[in-house]
């Protein structure tokens, strides 16, 4: 009889085993077609697990799932072959589809070898669909050295994802650098990258190590390549393939093993400045940035991060950003995308006071012309029709100028957000889903303004199946 056995009853459970090495030996005994596997569980890492997973049966297609919001979780699972990654609160309608694929790959029993990586602690964050595809595609492309082309709009974070893959990658110890072609003057582009021989031209009085040679084994980001003149762009090719260059000036080739990312704001396929050739070489793997206003699941948790990052920085002691000021750049269509969004924080947190950052303290919000949406000219239409609701509303704003009402925009806001989401939520059984997609906003901005507003629902539906109808949307 084993000394375990001698024990108390009470003390045994002590003895029992972790609930994954449980899930382990179910496993090992009889695989599956498909694990979810929770990214923290109570004993031990998911990622962990995931790895003794890998190690009985490879093929098993495993989604993880979690609550983290940044990047590093998303591409370290990727990267070890997970089959997807999936962000709490579960979208049904999306792990239905998953789901599905999973168990077709399970079918088939097809190896599921998807190599991939993460990126810089901190350096993304997004819970999106959107920002989660990157981190996937950062993922499968990190470990493999291939070239990257990064696209998007101005300010979106390209080099932080450059970053991320360069970090995620066998290269991850030797240098990183970033070059902006935009931004050197091109006679002097072309000895930034190559480096030059003493005497190249007036001024070289010594030999001059250029970028490729600076980080050599490493990765070297070509920002905004869209810009780079058209004689240096053959030499950049010539390089991605023969891996060898002659510095400015110089006879000898040199060698060199450097990953190159690009990165541009431009549709390098039809810009008449970019060679086809140099496109197509590039372009063996493309991660395609969206721009801030496509991802409206993601604006209340970064501007979260970027009051606590730059409050720090700039040793303010906001803790807390109201509802209106969130609402406000909730609202904002961000044409500079994250540097934007930065930039505003910033020069909010500089004008603050107190620990709440109100939305008195943001700088005007206004979109440059080329965004905002033409007037239409005036026309000697019909008068428009002024419904009974729209005479309380006009009643309500006489009755406050009348009485010295100093917030009178807020107020009118309030009231007419709580008209709007009322009529959402009854019209949609109170599905915040359907009310969120009515609206043009996000759930989470959703239920944001729901709370500061005071308004419950009777009964919430999340999903498309049959539901009682809503019992009733009512102040708090």
């Amino acid at each position: 009889m084993t000394t375990r056995s001698w024990l108390p009853s009470r003390c045994r459970r002590r003895f029992r085993p972790p609930r994954s090495a449980i899930g382990l030996a179910i496993v090992q005994q009889r695989p599956p077609d498909l694990i979810l596997l929770d990214v923290r569980l109570p004993d031990t890492s998911g990622v962990e697990v995931y790895q003794e997973i890998r190690a009985i049966d490879p093929r098993i297609p495993v989604v993880f799932i979690t609550t983290a919001k940044n990047a590093d979780t998303a591409i370290e699972a990727i990267k070890l072959g997970a089959f997807d990654y999936l962000h709490k609160p579960l979208d049904l309608e999306l792990l239905r589809r998953i789901v599905g694929q999973a168990l077709e790959v399970a079918r088939l029993r097809e190896p599921l070898a998807l190599d991939v990586t993460d990126e810089p602690r901190g350096a993304m964050l997004g819970s999106s669909r959107e920002m989660l595809e990157i981190f996937k595609a950062v993922g499968r492309v990190a470990a493999q050295d291939v070239t990257v082309l990064v696209t998007g709009e101005s300010g979106t974070g390209k080099e932080l994802v450059a970053r991320a893959i360069h970090h995620h990658s066998g290269r991850a110890k030797a240098p990183f650098l970033a070059l902006n072609c935009a931004a050197i003057p091109e006679s002097l582009l072309e000895s930034e990258l190559f480096g030059h021989e003493r005497g190249a031209f007036t001024g070289a009085d010594r030999r001059r190590i250029g970028r490729f040679e600076q980080c050599a084994g490493g990765t070297l980001l070509l920002d905004e390549i869209g810009d780079m003149p058209p004689a240096l762009q053959a030499k950049i090719l010539r390089v991605l393939q023969e891996r060898a260059f002659e510095r400015l000036g110089g006879t000898e080739t040199i060698a060199t093993d450097v990953r190159v990312i690009a990165a541009t704001h431009r549709d390098l396929k039809i810009h008449p400045g970019f060679r086809q050739d140099l496109y197509y070489r590039l372009g063996g793997f493309t991660i395609h940035l969206p721009p801030l206003r496509a991802r409206g699941d993601d604006l209340p948790a970064l501007v979260e991060h970027y009051v606590h990052q730059l409050s720090r920085e700039l040793g303010r002691e906001i803790t807390q950003v109201s509802s209106d000021a969130l609402d406000a750049l909730t609202r904002y269509a961000w044409p500079g995308n994250i540097r934007e969004l930065q930039n505003v924080i910033r020069q909010a947190l500089l004008r603050a006071s107190g620990t709440v950052l109100l939305p008195g303290f943001l700088p005007p919000l206004q979109a440059p012309a080329a965004l905002a949406v033409p007037t239409p000219a005036p026309t000697l239409a019909p008068a428009i029709t002024v419904t009974e609701r729209d005479l309380e509303l006009r009643s309500f704003i006489r009755a406050r100028l009348a009485a010295g009402a100093s917030d009178l925009a807020g107020e009118t806001h309030r009231i007419a957000d709580r008209m709007m989401i009322t009529e959402a939520l009854e019209l949609t059984r109170g599905n915040h889903r359907d009310a969120a997609r009515a609206l043009g906003i996000s759930r989470q901005t959703l239920r944001m303004r729901m709370r500061a507003l005071g308004l419950q629902v009777g009964r919430c539906v999340e999903s498309d199946d049959e539901a009682p109808a809503l019992a009733s949307v009512a102040s708090a």
